[in-house]
């Protein structure tokens, strides 16, 4: 290195090194890891906004602020599954509080979090319940997450979406627009 070279500190670098809305420091990026039968961190659903391969095992999904997806984490040992989770996650904006979770960085609004392979696989089934609807499900409202969140943390069966509620979602976008 050369040491005649201006400080990464000073402030010249500081403000020239400060993260705007417009570069890749305002993404949200997600590890995402493939070990056949010892480790799988994978996306259910999302509009990646970019990517970058590691290797052939590794790579990095990035997600534009206030996107919407699903990460499925898994991982086993010799005698079976030892962690299994699902989280839906909205990608935040530079500078808004976030929650931080493995594998999310930096973080993000947790909107849903459920741990266990029965209850992850219930959620498999209502991600697809959604999709049968004909609804994307990044794009649907995101209260309707947290409330099946709320429902399968105490053993409930959440409400399904409907049209009805998308449309009231929908309405409620453009008063706040």
């Amino acid at each position: 290195m050369d040491i005649t070279t201006q400080s990464s500190l000073s402030p010249t670098n500081m403000q020239r090194n400060r993260p705007s809305e417009t570069d890749g420091a305002s993404m949200t990026n997600v590890d995402l890891i493939w070990i056949e039968g010892s480790q799988e961190n994978w996306i259910r659903f999302g509009k990646q906004a970019g990517e970058r391969i590691i290797d052939r095992r590794r790579r990095v999904f990035s997600f534009a602020p206030n996107s919407i997806f699903a990460f499925i984490r898994w991982r086993s040992n010799d005698y079976g599954t030892i962690h299994s989770s699902i989280d839906i996650v909205s990608a935040v904006k530079l500078g808004e509080a976030y929650s931080t979770l493995p594998g999310i960085h930096p973080g993000g609004e947790i909107l849903l979090h459920i741990k266990g392979w029965p209850k992850v696989s219930k959620m498999l089934q209502v991600i697809d319940a959604v999709e049968g609807l004909g609804f994307e499900p990044d794009k649907i409202a995101p209260d309707y997450w947290r409330h099946v969140h709320s429902r399968m943390t105490v053993g409930e069966q959440p409400r399904g979406y409907s049209l009805a509620r998308h449309k009231a979602w929908l309405a409620r976008l453009r008063v706040e627009s």
